[in-house]
């Protein structure tokens, strides 16, 4: 029995998938997944609205500060119980024993409806990006949802595509979706650079903007803050593919902590050259491709077919991490079907013998992706309030585990010492520091996620996000109550058990 296969044996599970990744590869996943400074330039709208030029910076720092302790604190717990299943697993061997299957199960749903939703909100925005495209190049098109779901499928076909046909050498091409995300950070920022006009220190670092009349200029620094929070959402991946992972103990918390940091330091380098070379804001903010970094690549190079060629590599990588979110939230729904969690569990939680892989679970997520954007053909509304709730669902699937490895430390409990701690470990004061405040940011992002743009809201521009989070928790309930409590199984470790 191997480290890994062992490590799986304590809690109750057999190796069932082949691991294929190793450290280059796995960080290489998680890089081009999170695609930090990719999504900024997409989401760079909804900061600058709220925060204005500043606050997209501050904010940035601030999540960025947020998102590694409180990936840290996840890191430390995959290291603990490196299996698929990431936080409904931890959560069942923290968890007071009255409450362990319960709390575990509605974890479980949370990270398993964040994924599903995280996959179709990445397809849409390389769908609308497309027709961005289409509309810098011919300015007569006048797009339609019904066209804009089909660039979905188009997307989505691309991730399905990277999931089941070149499933096998996925560690290799996510080793060349790696060396394009660092040499597309340069390829985007030397031209915009150069070749783009120039602000004032005072316009990026002194200049707040309150677009969408709040009362102060602090409240809407919050509620722009949900755009940097965007683009470090889905770290914990690799916790869900640790089942894939040599030596996933040790390689994945370090792989989790060193992507943290790379992406961080490149989405604050290309922001800050972004706000430094905005040059006619307004131009940029009325942009009838509703992409402004569109309108500013086009204004720094005076090129469209320049512009065309930055946004095609931009999509390009949005494309491949919708591969990686795919892919997690495929190993995300077969753990979860694999503990009896789900309905048809028996057949999602099938591995294909010869290649190792959940195909069924796989083909399950795409289905669920295509299904999802009917739904815009009907009410672009209604879809953007479904995909609203990955913040949310991310945000509160992190925060029970680290609140109960917290309240262990802090009490002091005596079950903290048996917990077979792995060895990634931040030790007894690192660590409740470091869980501290990834709470205090995890419960901040949470409550803002649910606030709308503006201050004076319509059907349109209201965040559903509230609603669907709620009849997600509300339904998990349900399910528990009905089906899962009599079905769901979750790694219980008797040694663990009775010391609680």
């Amino acid at each position: 029995m191997t480290r890994d296969e062992g490590e799986m044996a304590f809690y109750g599970k057999k190796q069932q998938l082949k691991r294929r990744f190793g450290m280059l590869s796995i960080i290489g996943f998680i890089c081009s997944l999170l695609a930090t400074w990719e999504v900024m330039f997409a989401v760079f709208l909804y900061g600058f609205q709220n925060g204005g030029p500043a606050g997209l910076v501050y904010g940035y720092l601030f999540c960025w500060v947020g998102t590694l302790a409180a990936m840290a604190s996840l890191a430390e717990m995959a290291s603990m119980m490196p299996l698929a299943g990431g936080q409904y697993h931890w959560v069942s061997i923290l968890a007071p024993p009255r409450m362990a299957k319960f709390l575990s199960y509605i974890t479980g749903w949370l990270t398993v409806v964040a994924w599903e939703a995280g996959q179709a909100s990445v397809a849409f925005l390389g769908g609308t990006v497309i027709q961005g495209l289409i509309i810098l190049n011919q300015p007569n098109y006048i797009p339609t949802r019904w066209q804009g779901t089909l660039l979905y499928y188009v997307v989505l076909s691309c991730m399905v595509f990277v999931n089941t046909f070149l499933a096998r050498w996925l560690p290799k091409v996510e080793g060349i979706f790696l060396c394009f995300h660092v040499i597309g950070f340069f390829a985007i920022l030397i031209p915009l650079v150069y070749l783009g006009p120039h602000g004032s220190a005072k316009d990026v670092f002194a200049t707040f903007i309150n677009g969408g009349d709040w009362s102060s200029d602090g409240l809407s620094f919050f509620v722009g803050i949900i755009a940097s929070v965007y683009t470090f959402t889905g770290a914990d991946s690799a916790n869900h593919m640790a089942e894939e992972v040599y030596n996933a103990s040790t390689v994945v918390p370090w792989a989790i902590v060193a992507t943290i940091m790379v992406n961080g330091v490149l989405g604050l380098a290309l922001l800050i050259a972004l706000l430094f070379c905005l040059g006619d804001v307004t131009a940029a903010l009325d942009t009838p491709t509703g992409f402004p970094f569109i309108e500013i690549f086009a204004q720094a190079t005076n090129s469209n077919a320049a512009a065309t060629a930055m946004t095609c590599l931009i999509l390009f990588l949005l494309i491949a991490s919708g591969s990686g979110v795919m892919a997690t939230a495929s190993r995300l729904l077969w753990s979860f079907a694999r503990d009896n969690a789900v309905p048809f569990s028996g057949h999602i939680s099938r591995v294909h013998p010869s290649t190792g892989l959940p195909l069924y679970s796989i083909l399950i997520t795409a289905t669920i992706a295509f299904l999802l954007a009917l739904i815009n053909i009907g009410s672009t509304a209604a879809f953007n309030a479904i995909i609203s709730v990955v913040v949310a669902g991310f945000m509160a699937s992190y925060s029970v585990p680290i609140a109960l490895i917290l309240h262990k430390r802090l009490r002091n409990d005596p079950v903290k010492d048996k917990l077979r701690w792995g060895p990634w470990k931040m030790g007894p004061i690192l660590g409740p520091i470091a869980n501290a405040v990834g709470l205090a940011y995890i419960v901040i992002a949470l409550f803002f996620s649910f606030f709308p743009s503006t201050s004076t809201v319509t059907p349109v521009t209201m965040n559903w996000s509230c609603l669907l989070f709620g009849a997600t928790v509300l339904f998990s309930i349900g399910y528990y109550m009905v089906y899962g409590k009599k079905t769901y199984k979750w790694p219980i470790v008797d040694t663990i058990r009775r010391g609680q």
